[in-house]
């Protein structure tokens, strides 16, 4: 069963607040493309894609889409004033000059020593990897934003990936349906839990290890 608008909108609202003025920003596909619709019309932040727009808005209103303005995963998007395009190859060499500050993607897997993988479930036919390896690679910080189990039920917070990885130690937090967590020194720390769900639940469904936060604080 997928995640509804509310807990879809609840984590990119959350993720927007680590977003800080000044940023470059590159999101990923899904949920994360939805964080420009939670920061204010007077917040300094320049959000990038990889197919080449430096300067994307929030989403347009329905009925309000230009067919010919969409963003790397061809969802259609807004330019912010002073926005400009450019080839993917120049959107790419910023990526790979670590000109990205904060990079919002989503995962499959992230092991308790903070190794990511997203691009690909082994048997499974895809497209190609993408940007994930540059951006995980060379943003500075690296935000997941994920279901906190997979679609059988299996936490995606594990000990170890078992699918292929894209980046190793490089994530910096985590953002789940069900609660936040960061890495300190390559250790996992609980930090928040969304509401309704408890402490025991989070143990239950996180098979990798964590520490809780002395702060830990409850989201609503």
């Amino acid at each position: 069963m997928g995640l509804g608008s509310d807990v879809k909108g609840k984590m990119a609202k959350r993720a927007a607040k680590e977003v800080k003025e000044g940023m470059i920003v590159n999101l990923g596909i899904g949920i994360p493309s939805l964080v420009p619709n939670y920061i204010p019309s007077n917040f300094s932040v320049t959000f990038h894609a990889e197919n080449g727009i430096i300067g994307v808005g929030a989403a347009p209103k329905a009925g309000c889409e230009d067919e010919n303005l969409c963003n790397a995963g061809g969802y259609p998007v807004t330019l912010d004033v002073g926005g400009s395009y450019c080839d993917s190859s120049t959107a790419f060499a910023m990526i790979r000059r670590g000109k990205i500050d904060l990079t919002v993607l989503g995962a499959l897997q992230v092991s308790e020593q903070g190794d990511l993988a997203n691009w690909i479930i082994p048997g499974k036919k895809v497209p190609g990897i993408g940007g994930a390896t540059e951006l995980a690679a060379k943003a500075k910080k690296v935000l997941i934003v994920m279901t906190h189990v997979d679609k059988k039920g299996n936490s995606k917070l594990v000990k170890d990936c078992t699918f292929p990885l894209t980046a190793e130690k490089c994530v910096s937090k985590i953002i789940t349906d069900r609660a936040v967590f960061s890495f300190h020194n390559n250790h996992l720390i609980l930090e928040e839990i969304f509401h309704p769900w408890t402490l025991q639940n989070i143990k239950e469904a996180t098979e990798a290890r964590f520490s809780i936060n002395s702060n830990l604080s409850f989201i609503s």
